[in-house]
């Protein structure tokens, strides 16, 4: 396997150039004379959506850009030369943007086989008008047509795996405007969905929806949003094996020293220390969500060009 930080953070470099105690999660406490340690990161975000990464086996590279690029026809960025014969290959999706990562990240587990087969990110949800046009684009490049099902709230829906064996839905909008199909919906199977959501409604700061029945999936879903991007958290087993490194989440910000601060005084778990990129402008950190999802923060501006 290959290390990934500092390519990633390269990456991240390039595209940013364009009186008591309170209970946080996991049952931590929060010093009350620093009420900065209390509040949510959500108030240092500076993109009006999320941006979600996929990690893959180099092999399947010409396969993933064809998929990504020509079956769901995700619009296609600048390409990111990460050096050693690495890209990041970029797609945009509104204001965020699929990220995927040629190369597994050491330490990290890794476990596909379908949206249930375990913990973490298990699923990446994207939106399209138009399901003839789509199936067509599966069928005339050689892959399985995804199944259609309607699951009964006017919209229909498929699962399908991308060449890595990740699984996507792909939900179907009649009549949908661009904006409506510019987002994307993450999907997080978790151990313990109070923790969890408490995590991202809390420390992250996202903001919390009414459950959601989901028919396909069958599980109840708890979303929490930010923008154009929605994480949606449910839970099929605290026993099933973890996958911490397949995909994860990023998030811009304008103070990510603000963000391991708030991280420390909650005792959130770190999988990347606060550390800036030499020749860039960019500081960053790397936390876990109580399941080990990478939650990626990044800030680029004066803080690092200043030499901080």
């Amino acid at each position: 396997m290959q290390g990934f930080r500092a390519p990633f953070r390269t990456m991240i470099a390039v595209l940013a150039a364009l009186g008591g105690c309170a209970t946080p999660p996991g049952g931590a406490t929060v010093d009350a004379a620093r009420p900065e340690a209390a509040a949510p990161t959500r108030s240092l975000f500076v993109q009006g959506s999320m941006n979600v990464y996929r990690r893959f086996l180099p092999e399947k590279r010409t396969r993933m850009i064809e998929f990504y690029n020509d079956v769901l026809a995700l619009r296609p960025l600048q390409p990111i030369d990460l050096g050693g014969g690495m890209q990041m290959i970029l797609f945009g999706v509104g204001s965020g943007q699929v990220k995927l990562a040629t190369g597994l990240k050491e330490g990290r587990q890794y476990q596909l086989g379908g949206v249930h087969a375990g913990r973490g990110i298990r699923l990446i949800t994207l939106f399209y008008p138009d399901e003839v046009a789509l199936v067509a684009r599966f069928r005339e490049r050689g892959y399985a047509e995804p199944a259609f099902s309607d699951p009964g709230d006017g919209r229909r829906a498929a699962l399908v795996q991308d060449p890595g064996g990740f699984s996507l839905q792909l939900v179907i909008l009649p009549g949908a405007t661009a904006a409506d199909c510019a987002r994307v919906e993450v999907g997080i199977n978790v151990a313990d969905l109070e923790r969890s959501r408490a995590f991202y409604r809390e420390f992250v700061g996202l903001d919390e929806l009414p459950p959601v029945q989901d028919a396909l999936l069958g599980v109840t879903k708890y979303p929490y949003r930010h923008g154009e991007t929605t994480l949606n958290l449910w839970s099929a087993g605290a026993a099933l094996p973890a996958d911490t490194g397949s995909a994860g989440i990023q998030y811009v910000v304008g103070d990510v020293d603000a963000v391991a601060a708030r991280a420390q005084a909650r005792n959130v778990p770190v999988e990347e220390p606060l550390s800036d990129m030499p020749g860039f402008a960019l500081r960053t950190v790397w936390l876990n969500d109580p399941d080990g999802v990478t939650n990626y923060f990044a800030q680029v501006g004066a803080r690092t060009a200043a030499g901080k």
